[in-house]
């Protein structure tokens, strides 16, 4: 009879252990997912909030701003990371779902154009951008390069740049624009791709956030149109609106956060959270 109580004080014991383990010891789990821009940025916030909270884990992944948002109405995810705002559509969904999106501003990004550095091609305007990725210019030599096809890179439909991309610079800022996409251009499944390809490519084009922008290719100074200033995308020339491709990168939650994301997010929003920001090559909110 003692036999057998020591042996169910062993069961238990180990019921025990497998439960504790099966609840990651006690850490508080923080699912991030989305924006690829973002990606590198959250996993730094991340690693500096864990190492000050080693009771809280954060998982950043990446996918796209759609992605994310697509995550948040399924409850897949605690915080949406989106290099865009959500659509009224979207909106319309989460409130069908019974979520409260909260749209939360943590850095800023210039979407910066660029090549290979061998192309001679140093500025456009917004239109001749435009006009590239709708396939009107196909030869840089029609905006002073190259006798040599262009080759257009974008996001895939799915991120967040692509569509910012689609509405300020393809449509030229008109959403009732019928521009659209050329079907030659190549949709690249992330960013680091469109770097890629620009590095061994001397004729190819593309976006990406300011935060991607290596010594390996060239950033091409944008204009409004010729009659204003071009400018190069910088930290100084993005935080002053110069720029006039900028945007806002944001967080977005299930109504007010609380607990560990509202930990995470205040750590975020807070001086050392935005010197990560400025380590990481973004534009700090403040």
């Amino acid at each position: 009879m003692f036999r057998n109580w020591k042996f169910g004080l062993v069961i238990v014991s180990w019921l025990l252990v497998i439960a504790v383990a099966g609840c990651g010891g006690g850490r508080k789990a923080i699912q991030v997912k989305g924006s690829d821009t973002m990606v590198n940025l959250g996993q730094a916030w991340a690693e500096d909030f864990m190492e000050i909270n080693p009771a809280v884990s954060i998982a950043i992944t990446g996918g796209g701003s759609g992605t994310g948002i697509a995550a948040l109405l399924s409850g897949a995810t605690d915080i949406a990371q989106a290099s865009r705002n959500m659509e009224p559509k979207e909106i319309e969904q989460a409130k069908g779902k019974g979520i409260n999106p909260k749209e939360i501003h943590v850095a800023n990004d210039g979407i910066t154009i660029v090549v290979n550095p061998a192309n001679p091609v140093n500025k456009l305007t917004i239109q001749q951008l435009s006009d590239i990725f709708t396939g009107k210019t196909k030869n840089w030599k029609e905006v002073g390069g190259l006798d040599q096809k262009i080759v257009a890179l974008s996001r895939e439909r799915n991120s967040g740049t692509h569509v910012f991309f689609l509405e300020h610079v393809v449509k030229l800022g008109d959403k009732k624009n019928k521009n659209e996409f050329a079907p030659e251009v190549l949709m690249m499944p992330s960013s680091q791709a469109i770097v890629e390809e620009v590095k061994a490519n001397p004729s190819a084009i593309g976006y990406v956030g300011l935060g991607y922008l290596t010594p390996k290719e060239k950033a091409l100074a944008i204009a409004k149109d010729r009659s204003f200033a071009y400018v190069v995308p910088s930290i100084r020339t993005v935080t002053s609106k110069q720029y006039p491709i900028s945007r806002s990168l944001l967080f977005y939650t299930n109504g007010e956060p609380s607990g560990e994301v509202k930990s995470f997010i205040d750590f975020v929003l807070s001086a050392a959270g935005q010197k990560i920001v400025l380590k990481m090559d973004f534009v700090p909110i403040k």
